[in-house]
């Protein structure tokens, strides 16, 4: 497959092969979230945005697996230095326990690994003073361990925000805040405290700023003299820079100002949750970049290929055995991937491209938008579309795929588009009109 070339060609979606697959799948499967009966035959040409289906079907993936797959399918950009290297056995070591080598020396290996991997994050987070990493497998285990280092270090309260969402593990759902079937009837950490998130444009009306003593919900809670809430019992408050679950929301300046006002005033650490918007995906390394607030924890997965919580050396336990996990720092495989993505976002100025790309896809989708989109929004390549109804968006997302486009919801009635980072003029130029095809029909 020509990358410059390739085009969306659909004969049937979902195809019968694609059907019989899901049939198959869902005999073994626990009941989760499947947006439709697409299935990646990997066997077959994909590259980039473009990827075949097991029905023969090319299709354009504006959703990069939900970030996951920062740079599409077998990009070059990686896959190159990936066939280059003889790969060993296991792929899996315990990392906590054992190192790894790649080559010597460990400054500058043949093979990057785990130890190379952190050395990049604390590269990328420095100017934060950031300067100790903790890897793990999962978004959500990047989210378990940044509570856990915060608590331990006093306090049992945390603040988290309307529209959240931070994981599905126990601790992480404690703090989400987007859907009921995410955490009804399960038990939750006790102590954590919800607050607005304000994307609101101009004035709020969201219930963040208030007529209280402190002029914000969390400040209220804080206030010394009328708060509820003592300062030194929060441990931590968790923030999504751009809400992802919850709608792809951007945030409110006057927000964030208050935000870190909060964490000088009080002292309260601020957990940064990148696992969606991180690694490139606003335009800048982080999604936190763009806004005026120093976290003190950034989490990280998806586009890093593993978890990882970041922070300073002294917001980590001291003690030995505090924090540890038998594949944590141990999937070689998926840590050389993560490195060589840094370096690919680096040596080929992705955060430029995506600022761009991103904006021509707003600029395109906002110039010709019938009534029934009711807002255009996001950063870099992390955007949002908002339709009037949710019947309105799940309709787009059908029609989209009978046109070859994968697309994603999020939010109630907000469509997601999360190309490759390194998408060109082109592939966004032909994403674009076919979700403008998909919009026409359905408005």
């Amino acid at each position: 497959m020509n990358r410059d070339t390739a085009e969306p060609r659909v004969r049937e979606m979902p195809g019968e092969k694609a059907r019989r697959w899901a049939d198959y799948h869902h005999r073994f499967a626990a009941p989760t979230t499947y947006v439709y009966d697409f299935v990646w035959d990997i066997t077959e040409d994909s590259v980039g945005p473009f990827c075949t289906d097991v029905d023969g079907n090319v299709l354009l993936d504006f959703t990069s697996h939900v970030a996951a797959a920062p740079l599409g399918y077998n990009n070059p950009k990686i896959a190159g230095k990936l066939r280059e290297l003889d790969v060993p056995d296991p792929t899996k070591i315990a990392g906590q326990d054992f190192y790894a080598s790649g080559g010597w020396p460990p400054e500058d290996p043949e093979f990057p690994g785990p130890t190379q991997l952190m050395e990049r994050l604390v590269d990328i987070t420095g100017h934060y003073d950031m300067d100790t990493v903790f890897l793990s497998n999962s978004g959500a285990e990047a989210v378990e361990n940044a509570i856990k280092i915060c608590y331990n270090r006093g306090g049992h309260r945390a603040f988290t925000f309307d529209g959240a969402f931070h994981g599905r593990t126990l601790g992480a759902l404690s703090l989400n805040r987007s859907k009921v079937a995410h955490r009804k009837a399960y038990p939750e950490i006790p102590g954590v405290v919800s607050v607005p998130y304000c994307a609101c444009e101009g004035e709020c009306d969201c219930g963040w700023k208030t007529d209280g003593p402190g002029g914000n919900a969390i400040a209220d809670y804080l206030d010394p003299d009328r708060g509820v809430i003592s300062p030194e019992e929060v441990a931590y408050l968790i923030l999504e820079p751009v809400q992802g679950e919850g709608g792809y929301r951007i945030p409110n300046d006057e927000f964030i100002a208050d935000i870190a006002e909060i964490r000088e005033r009080f002292g309260v650490k601020v957990v940064a949750d990148e696992i969606q918007s991180g690694m490139g995906r606003t335009g800048e390394m982080w999604a936190v970049d763009h806004l005026d607030l120093e976290p003190d924890v950034i989490t990280s997965a998806k586009a890093l290929r593993v978890g990882a919580t970041i922070s300073r050396a002294d917001v980590f336990p001291e003690e030995t055995g505090r924090l540890s996990s038998t594949w944590g720092a141990g999937d070689v495989i998926a840590s050389l991937q993560g490195a060589l993505t840094i370096d690919a976002i680096r040596e080929h100025d992705l955060l430029a491209n995506a600022t761009e790309r991103g904006r021509q896809a707003r600029e395109l989708i906002e110039d010709a938008a019938p009534e029934t989109v009711v807002d255009v929004r996001g950063r870099g390549l992390m955007l949002a579309v908002e339709f009037d109804t949710k019947d309105r968006r799940e309709a787009v997302v059908d029609a989209a795929l009978s046109r070859g486009l994968l697309t994603l919801g999020c939010g109630y009635k907000t469509l997601r588009i999360l190309p490759p980072l390194d998408v060109t003029e082109r592939e966004i130029g032909i994403g674009i009109d076919l979700l403008l095809e998909s919009i026409e029909e359905t408005a």
